[in-house]
């Protein structure tokens, strides 16, 4: 069994990011940059940490993912929308000080009063980091009523500035024009979870667009993200990797 978990390492090491860091029992990768390490801890749907310069970036904290009071206290805590899955008060709480920053949207501050409110396309700087917000919507993925299921204007992605790398998590989105204007992309995380965000088409669509030196599929639920890979095939300067972690039962499970 241990050999047969091994070779399904080495197989799928080129496109995978694997256990590299078992802190918080959640899997982790790191990164150098220009101002020194940045790692990215990969915490469960659309939930992410970065640790970085000593500062602890928390993105759509939700206490069903993890337990928040064994994770770092942030520094910054970024919210993408309003949604349950999203904005979770009580995560919020868990990891927030008195110089915790929490910033999201006009409607995440209807449910948690106080925050810092980033428009889309607006930048500001936050515990030291550049943050900018990116818009995040639906064009084509719609409720029974013909709504979208992320209306234009409501929710961000976000930029943020590590050193030299530039990180993009684009928050529950489909492939928007805005994308075009995205530069100097290290690191995407874009989103699969349908029919709320995108489809592998879509998303293969999206990092063709500003091509991200890295590329995650994240938020993907039952979606399969080696059809991404497939995808993007053809596209050498982008590096498709998504969370793979081999238990020691030996199956595989996707943990974002």
């Amino acid at each position: 069994m241990l050999r047969k978990i091994i070779l399904v390492v080495w197989m799928l090491v080129g496109l995978t990011a694997f256990c590299r860091s078992p802190a918080h029992g959640q899997q982790a990768d790191s990164f150098a940059t220009s101002a020194g390490p940045m790692s990215i801890t990969f915490i469960g749907h659309g939930t992410l940490l970065f640790d970085f310069a000593g500062k602890i970036v928390h993105i759509d904290p939700v206490a069903k993912y993890a337990d928040y009071a064994k994770l770092p206290k942030a520094d910054i805590i970024l919210i993408t929308h309003e949604h349950v899955d999203h904005l979770d008060p009580v995560a919020i709480r868990e990891i927030s000080t008195a110089t915790t920053e929490v910033v999201g949207t006009a409607a995440c501050r209807e449910k948690v009063p106080g925050i810092a409110v980033l428009a889309n396309a607006e930048k500001r700087i936050f515990a030291g980091i550049t943050v900018q917000a990116v818009p995040a919507y639906n064009l084509v993925h719609k409720r029974e009523d013909g709504s979208p299921f992320h209306p234009k204007g409501r929710g961000n992605g976000y930029v943020l500035s590590f050193g030299d790398r530039k990180i993009y998590v684009a928050g529950d989105t489909e492939n928007i024009p805005e994308m075009l204007e995205l530069s100097g992309i290290s690191i995407a995380f874009l989103p699969m979870n349908l029919p709320y965000t995108m489809t592998p088409a879509m998303a293969a669509d999206a990092a063709r667009s500003f091509l991200p030196k890295i590329l995650y599929p994240y938020h993907y639920g039952d979606t399969d993200p080696e059809e991404l890979v497939r995808l993007l095939a053809e596209n050498k300067e982008i590096e498709v990797r998504f969370v793979l972690c081999v238990d020691v039962s030996g199956w595989a499970q996707r943990a974002v």
